[in-house]
Order: structure tokens, then sequence, then C-alpha cells
């Protein structure tokens, strides 16, 4: 299989007839898929779309591996579903080499990777290590997993790495020179919106890197997706700042009328994980089922965007690509040359 995986300037963004949409289900887009004999890995993936996601790769045969930080919660929101719960913290490096080294220790191949989970909306906090959490939860952990887990990608020969991004990243591209805001006024939308675009610059570099060994990569915009608790910790007065609630706490008509449903946003992540209309193409950011378009058009401030699609051109930019591959090494300690 000869992969197309350069999409530096988003030179690979153009939409296919797909067939589904933003109303299609993860349901519908595994339904006559096996991937029976596959093994998976679902960060994330015992709340929300994560969980969907899980089911959906359960459902279709696969054997599905669920790192958890909350070991318990997993357990409990798993029960009933044939997937294995395995301790791990994405802001704890000594965690994600433990759980990779007990994955390579049972020498099989890693079909799907997953790098769904997430946070939002958090006050400034730090790891370990000083690096601030939206970035080391949302990029720097998932980018130390891929790392110790290549050998087991490469083995599958064909294996795929999806990174779930957001429409976020258009609120902040990635901050080279201050990312860990030691030296800028903390805005946790701004956090979210740089670990965001770093997913998507991520996948954008490790797509070319992974192209020889038959490695796909995409990025994706789940939608708006309602039921989630990636909100667990706003605060009303930023909802209402943001026009997202009303002073009393209702969310909004127009906000409501475009939210997902959990199955509903889970459908891209599992679009790209199994679709056979990717099977030659690597690196893409999709949203809705389908490639995104590039959409340069941002207003300066962000709170007055009307559109909820597009991908910015600085997310798949080369320059930045490498430049932040460079960085997650550096900030991770390690070197990853993915050959």
């Amino acid at each position: 299989m000869k992969i197309t995986a350069n999409n530096y300037k988003g030179a690979l963004q153009q939409p296919l007839h797909s067939g589904f949409g933003a109303s299609s289900t993860a349901n519908d887009i595994i339904k006559g898929i096996s991937l029976a004999g596959k093994t998976a890995i679902v960060t994330g993936g015992y709340a929300g779309i994560g969980l969907e996601t899980t089911k959906s790769f359960v459902l279709a045969g696969a054997k599905v591996i669920v790192p958890a930080r909350d070991a318990a919660k997993a357990a409990a929101n798993l029960a009933g579903i044939d997937a294995e719960v395995w301790p791990m913290d994405l802001m704890d490096p000594d965690s994600i080499d433990a759980f990779a080294e007990r994955f390579l220790e049972t020498g099989s191949p890693l079909h799907l990777l997953i790098n769904n989970a997430g946070i939002m909306w958090v006050p400034l906090r730090r790891d370990s290590r000083g690096y601030e959490s939206q970035l080391s939860t949302n990029h720097l952990g998932h980018f130390r997993l891929v790392a110790r887990l290549w050998e087991a990608l490469k083995k599958a020969n064909g294996a795929r790495v999806v990174n779930v991004s957001s429409f976020g990243h258009q609120m902040a591209p990635f901050h080279f020179e201050d990312p860990n805001f030691e030296h800028r006024e903390y805005e946790t939308l701004v956090g979210y919106g740089q670990s965001k675009t770093a997913n998507i610059l991520f996948a954008t570099e490790l797509a070319v890197r992974g192209a020889e060994f038959g490695i796909q990569v995409f990025s994706l915009h789940p939608g708006a997706v309602g039921g989630t608790d990636l909100n667990r910790e706003s605060s009303n007065e930023l909802m209402v700042k943001l026009g997202i609630m009303d002073a009393d706490g209702n969310i909004a008509p127009e906000i409501l009328a475009r939210l997902k449903t959990i199955p509903q946003g889970a459908a891209t992540n599992v679009w790209c994980a199994v679709s056979p209309q990717l099977e030659n193409i690597s690196g893409v950011y999709c949203e809705d089922c389908n490639i995104a378009l590039l959409d340069a058009d941002v207003p300066e401030d962000f709170s007055s965007r009307t559109k909820t699609q597009g991908l910015q051109p600085y997310a798949v930019d080369k320059e930045n690509a490498q430049r932040l591959w460079a960085l997650s090494e550096e900030l991770n300690g390690l070197e990853f040359s993915a050959n």
C-alpha cells in the first residue's frame, strides 16, 4: 500500500464523497466492518465519545485496551463491555512508560491507537515537570505514548493513529516561545487551543514519518458534543462571557441546535480509524466523517466566530510541525526518530 502522507500546507485537505455527515453515528460507520484479530488502544475510552469509540471497536470484534487514570471509574463505565482497563496517567511520564512496556511485553501488534483523552476549561495547573496541564495531557502525554508504542505500531503492517483535536485549535496557534505560560497571562481557552493545534501538527508530521511503515495518521474535530464531562470544571461566568449560556445557566438555543449526541460525536473518531475510503491517504484533519477544508478566515476576536468548521493553515505548516516535534522530544526527555 502506497500512502500519500505529505499534508504540509493542507495539500491533501480535499473532502471526499464519504456518504456520511454530521448526523452519522459511530454505529453507522462501523456497520459491516470487521476488526477481528486486531488490537486497539483508546485513551479516555471510558467516558464520552471515547467510551462510544470503545463500544464500536468491541462490536466489530477488536481487542480493546483502555488506559485509565481513574481505574474504578473506568471499570464501572465499561461494565458489560469486553474491554481491558490498564492504569495510565497522561500527565505522568513514568506511568506512560510502564503502560507501554506492559503492552510491548505481550508481543502484540497495535493496529489502532486512538489518542482521544483530553481536558478543557481547567484553571492553571502544572504536572510534576512544571508543564501546563492541557499541553501535558492533550499533547505531550500522547506524543510520549506513540513514541513508546512505535515498534508495536510498525508490527501491525497497517496501523492507524488518530489524534482527537478540535475546532478549538482555531483559538490559538502553538506558542513556541512560552508554551507553558511561564511569561504570559494564563487563559484556559488559549491553553486548550494551543494543545489542539499541537494534536494536528503532531499528526501532520507523524504521517510523513510513518508512511514507510504503512502507518496512517489522522486528526479530527468531533463536533460540539453534548453530554460529555469535558466541561466539568468550566465556570458559568466564562460560559456567559462566551455566549454559551445565559445568566440563568441556560444553554443558548443556537448552541443547543448544533450539539451532537455522543454517538454522533464519536463517528469521526471511528471513521478515521476504520474507513476504507482513507486507505491511501494520511496526515489529514477531518470533521463530520470527511476531510475538512482549509479555512484561514478567522476573526481576530474568536468569540465573534460564527463558523464551526475548517482547518487553520498554521496547524499544517511544515516548519511548525517539525519544530513542535523537536520541542516535544525535548520536553519529554526522549528521542523519537520514528524509524
